[in-house]
């Protein structure tokens, strides 16, 4: 199972998101789950997990094999990211999905659609990770699920 996690915040409150989907192809999710955490941490440069593992964990399907963020999993010389923190909390392989060039990163880009502007794709526990994230659907760049997990958590 594929769980696609996202999270919004509003000032210390957040409102995190949960689909699950049994392929990379789905176009609809099997199961959406919202949850609201109050308190959250204070953003920190250079140490976002501590701002976004709890809501995450909060909302998250624990039977996944598989969990899709919007987020690095690695940063630049092998620092662990967002996503390397989450694979370390869980046992699961992690996808971190970024829309923006981290500076050292080693992602892969991906192209998806008729979209000049890639997507960056780096993971843990899974190599056919950007073959897997190009493979969603979705005709833009901005896969499907992915989208509808953002959608929820600014609900």
């Amino acid at each position: 199972m594929i769980a696609i996690v996202d999270v919004h915040y509003s000032g210390d409150k957040a409102t995190a998101a949960c689909l699950t989907a049994s392929n990379w192809t789905d176009a609809k999710p099997l199961r959406e789950r919202v949850v609201r955490v109050d308190g959250v941490a204070p953003y920190v440069p250079g140490k976002l997990y501590l701002r976004e593992l709890p809501p995450i964990l909060a909302v998250l399907d624990h039977d996944a094999d598989v969990v899709v963020i919007d987020a690095y999993v690695w940063l630049a010389h092998g620092r662990k990211g967002l996503g390397a923190r989450l694979a370390d909390a869980i046992d699961a392989a992690v996808v971190g999905v970024a829309k923006t060039p981290f500076r050292g990163a080693r992602a892969i880009e991906v192209l998806r659609g008729e979209s000049k502007k890639p997507l960056y794709v780096t993971s843990t526990g899974l190599r056919t990770a950007p073959a897997c994230i190009r493979s969603m659907h979705g005709d833009f760049r901005i896969p499907t699920l992915l989208r509808r997990a953002d959608e929820l958590s600014r609900s």
